[in-house]
């Protein structure tokens, strides 16, 4: 048994599994900070939201190209085992730094948004 290919093979399923449901749950609950962002406009919060989403799947999928390749020896189920969990051990940081990323800057643009509103409302 080719256990390279087996080990490309479950390393992309988990990995393209795990960063299509990130991306969902980003995308659907992201939502609602971006259109508070935007100060009710949906539309463009819905627009900005799937370029978000689309950004993510594009870096994400870009690492997981990159980190694909393995230059070891792969002899036995075991060898397997510890490389996939290397390699997706990294994608689940990657994608965990990402969601913190989002947040945080969801959490700045909001803020910003929420100061915005305050201000305006002052001079009024």
């Amino acid at each position: 048994m080719n256990y390279f290919i087996l080990t490309y093979l479950v390393y992309l399923v988990v990995s393209i599994a795990l960063t299509v449901w990130v991306a969902k749950v980003l995308f659907k609950n992201g939502r609602i900070f971006l259109v508070d962002i935007f100060h009710g406009n949906q539309e463009l919060a819905d627009s900005v939201n799937k370029l978000l989403v689309v950004g993510f799947y594009l870096v994400n999928i870009g690492y997981m190209s990159l980190s694909l390749k393995e230059t070891g020896s792969i002899p036995n189920v075991q060898v397997v085992v510890e490389v996939l969990s290397y390699k997706i051990g990294w994608i689940i940081l990657t994608l965990g730094a990402m969601h913190f990323l989002n947040l945080a800057v969801f959490f700045k643009l909001r803020n910003r948004a929420k100061r915005d509103r305050a201000f305006n409302i002052n001079i009024e």
